[in-house]
């Protein structure tokens, strides 16, 4: 399954310089590559506001306040990603190590089960998604003997943890290149495609390959754990089986075996315009083609304009006309007529609920200011 971009979030934390340990420069590299991968055609089309990059973070605390806000944002999919060393404490856990951690000084290191807590109670996210590229990364893991501890609690709907070592190696940041070994591979296959590989690229496929991939470079091997189906969730279309170029699919031909987007998985207003972007993708048409398939109904510059827009479409007709155009099969147009209708009764359910405001600064703006501060969500820009 696909996340719905609009309701998922993504922290992804990389540490290059050190005071008291080696250097690593590729991981800059990593979390830059993977910010506009995941914001990028090719994967899950986050608006870029939902990707928060960390870089060389001060303090723990820094980290784990922009984890928190993003697990408290995300209610589809919140993904975690980390790049840096990796260290062990006395009590054989994982630590996450920033700028200024030194061994031995567990204080100046940000503890993995902190972030892990976080998910844990913190989180409205229905899955979660940790990929963690560093040393003893398997830890993270959790002993299979460890009974009920953190890692066997956080069953929630959805979980997938990917560590880039088992919990006694170290993973790999090879002289010159630009990426980490594993975050490379990592962003190729998701970059790519899976040649052979299933339509989405799924968790569970995803950790397949880069285990085959990892192991035939002579490379650390990757390790992972799944909860409830977590491996299910997909991190974007196999572009390996994608059409090179543009076809013109005969009405109804095998339509039923294509992978189209799951109208039923769209919550938001982003992710419905990203699902129904992505129908041209899997359809192979370009929007002349699109149009032509419309039989005079719809132009290319239609097209265009219907998935270029930020608001939902007062009347359904048009996106109907695309849809069936672009060869999605009449049950599926039938799911995405409910999300459209879904998410218009959303709309006009928030605007009724909106208080109103007037210009000169009146009772009711004077209302809205007495709110307390929390209300009030920070703007990040990236």
């Amino acid at each position: 399954m696909l996340p719905d971009p609009g309701a998922s979030r993504a922290v992804l934390v990389g540490t290059s310089r050190y005071e008291h340990l080696e250097q690593l420069p590729a991981v800059s590299n990593n979390v830059q590559a993977l910010a506009g991968l995941l914001c990028g055609p090719l994967s899950l089309r986050l608006p870029a506001r939902h990707v928060t990059v960390v870089e060389n973070p001060v303090a723990a605390h820094a980290v784990v306040g922009e984890v928190r806000q993003a697990a408290a944002e995300a209610t589809d999919t919140l993904v975690v990603y980390f790049a840096g060393h990796g260290l062990v404490d006395a009590q054989d856990q994982l630590v996450l190590a920033l700028p200024h951690t030194e061994f031995g000084r567990i204080e100046t290191g940000l503890p993995y089960d902190w972030v892990r807590q976080v998910l844990l109670l913190d989180s409205r996210a229905e899955r979660h998604v940790v990929i963690l590229d560093c040393c003893y990364s398997g830890l993270a893991l959790g002993r299979m003997s460890a009974g009920t501890g953190l890692a066997d609690q956080a069953a929630v709907e959805g979980s997938f943890l990917l560590a880039a070592a088992a919990e006694t190696r170290t993973a790999l940041a090879p002289v010159g290149e630009p990426y980490t070994a594993f975050t490379g591979a990592l962003l190729e296959a998701l970059g790519q495609g899976i040649p052979g590989g299933p339509a989405l690229v799924d968790l569970g496929a995803l950790y397949r390959h880069l285990r085959l991939t990892m192991e035939a470079r002579g490379h650390p091997v990757p390790q992972a754990r799944d909860r409830n189906s977590g491996a299910q969730v997909a991190l974007g279309r196999n572009n390996a089986n994608l059409p090179a170029a543009p076809v013109a699919v005969a009405a109804g031909a095998d339509a039923g075996e294509r992978p189209w987007p799951d109208p039923r998985a769209i919550r938001t207003v982003t992710g419905f315009f990203t699902a129904l972007a992505d129908v041209r993708v899997v359809s192979g048409l370009t929007h002349q083609a699109v149009g032509e398939r419309s039989a005079g109904r719809m132009a290319a510059g239609t097209v265009g304009r219907l998935l270029n827009r930020t608001t939902l479409p007062t009347t359904w007709g048009t996106t109907a006309v695309y849809l069936s155009a672009c060869g999605v099969p009449d049950e599926q147009i039938t799911q995405w007529q409910a999300a459209w209708q879904q998410l218009r009764a959303q709309n006009v359910s928030a605007e009724t609920a909106s208080p109103a405001v007037t210009c000169d600064g009146g009772p009711e703006k004077a209302k809205a200011w007495q709110r307390p501060l929390s209300v009030f969500r920070r703007r990040r820009d990236h």
